[in-house]
């Protein structure tokens, strides 16, 4: 059963835990029993919704009224993020520049590609 809110003049605020089909009936105030009108008061909670909407859910509320900048976006990424970084300007052996992978690939002798810090599980073929 959820939780509603109603508004008594007299006393202020209070919430009453009631079944659905009753949700826009009168409350009777627990202090002075004089029926009370519901009110909305807060915004609802997602408990129950999975991490992945709620986290949209607030991205766009965020972003209705103002969007991101560049900087704020790449500031919620670490170091070394994939997607908005391009990679590292390094010096190879001869001294010449050379761009660095954003993330950590080594090569056997073989020639075969790993990934070590993406996924240690996985073999390379």
């Amino acid at each position: 059963m959820p939780v509603y809110e109603y508004l008594c003049d007299d006393c202020g605020p209070f919430t009453d835990l009631r079944p659905m089909a009753e949700c826009d009936d009168p409350q009777s105030c627990p202090h002075c029993e004089t029926m009370a009108p519901r009110v909305i008061l807060t915004a609802p909670n997602f408990f129950c919704m999975p991490a992945d909407k709620r986290k949209a859910h607030a991205v766009n509320e965020r972003s209705s009224h103002a969007p991101q900048t560049l900087a704020q976006y790449k500031a919620s990424h670490g170091p070394g993020c994939g997607c908005c970084s391009s990679g590292k300007t390094v010096k190879d052996k001869s001294g010449a520049d050379k761009k660095k992978p954003t993330r950590l690939m080594t090569k056997s002798k073989s020639g075969a590609k790993g990934f070590p810090t993406a996924r240690p599980w996985m073999i390379s073929h």
